[in-house]
């Protein structure tokens, strides 16, 4: 008796070591815009359903637990297992990634997506991070950046000049600024709407949805489109939680990655011209069309002083432009 229960008890142990561990992906983000909440939540049903259950994603949303930056310092240590940030963070921590906040870098949306889809020239930068604890797994479209301001609008070089105007905490974007003119005012997001009401701010510099879901319509009223920069949130995950999962996790949680993007594709531009319309509607803000070559001349100095992997990629993005 005594040996048949120890086979089957052996028997089980080993059935079950070859079964799939269960695994919850904790997944922290700060706010977001709609379609980009819409695309986290795709993702985090396509890896329950690619898994058959066994890998979950559970959120910390809204900046629950931090900022950006706190949050991919919190992937690093294990504390989470994924989060979404904007790549122009990312430049402090592998500066490859100060590709994506040069200005006027991509000439337009398609551009924009050709180049996201290229494995060729993402997958290294994926992976630039991975002696650091994470790797990237996909992007999400963040629209354009351009300026907004207080009380008179950006039309040229010469508007900008004197100005002071929130920027990312990026190297680049306070490069940027300089050249054409205005003080670079670094700061968090959540800041940004009180100095902007205080005068402590001019202006700011983000996409649309800056005007509705921070609500910063409600004290900038002219929004300036430039495009000076596509910036791509990229959706990170820590190489500790990668290790986790089995083989086959791994290649569930990557597709269920890149087709959350597709997903984003679909959804991201009918979203951005309601907070265009919204913006102008509801809050009375003025939406300024602009001639950006001359911006684009003021911050050629940037391109000039690119060097070693930075320059290459930035070569192979400009190259695959107008097509």
């Amino acid at each position: 008796m005594m040996t048949r229960m120890t086979t089957m008890t052996a028997l089980a142990l080993i059935l079950a070591s070859g079964a799939a561990q269960a695994e919850t992906l904790r997944f922290g983000y700060a706010q977001n815009a709609t379609p980009t909440v819409e695309a986290m939540q795709k993702f985090a049903d396509l890896v329950e359903e690619k898994t058959g259950g066994d890998v979950t994603v559970q959120f910390f949303p809204d900046g629950q637990l931090g900022g950006e930056r706190e949050m991919v310092e919190m992937v690093q240590g294990g504390a989470l297992d994924m989060t979404k940030v904007s790549g122009g963070l990312l430049e402090s921590f592998a500066p490859v990634y100060g590709v994506f906040p040069m200005p006027y870098l991509f000439d337009d949306q398609e551009h924009f997506y050709r180049v996201m889809d290229d494995a060729a020239i993402m997958q290294p930068i994926y992976e630039s991070t991975r002696d650091l604890g994470f790797l990237g797994l996909t992007y999400y479209n963040s629209g354009a950046r351009n300026f907004y301001t207080v009380n008179k609008p950006v039309e040229t070089v010469e508007d900008l000049k004197g100005l002071k105007i929130r920027v990312l905490q990026s190297p680049t974007a306070i490069r940027m600024t300089e050249l054409l003119g205005a003080t670079p005012v670094a700061m968090g997001q959540a800041e940004v709407y009180t100095s902007l009401q205080q005068g402590v701010l001019d202006g700011a510099e983000n996409n649309e949805f800056a005007l509705t879901i921070a609500r910063h319509a409600e004290v900038a009223k002219h929004y300036s489109e430039d495009g000076h920069s596509r910036i791509p949130d990229i959706l990170l995950i820590g190489t500790a939680a990668m290790d986790r999962l089995t083989e086959e996790q791994r290649s569930a949680v990557a597709e269920a990655a890149r087709e959350s993007t597709e997903f984003h594709k679909l959804v991201w531009d009918a979203a951005v011209e309601a907070a265009a319309q919204e913006s102008a509607k509801q809050f009375g803000v003025t939406f300024h069309q602009v001639d950006n070559a001359p911006f684009r001349e003021a911050v050629q100095p940037m391109y000039d002083e690119l060097q070693g992997e930075t320059a290459e990629v930035v070569a192979a993005i400009r190259g695959a432009g107008a097509q």
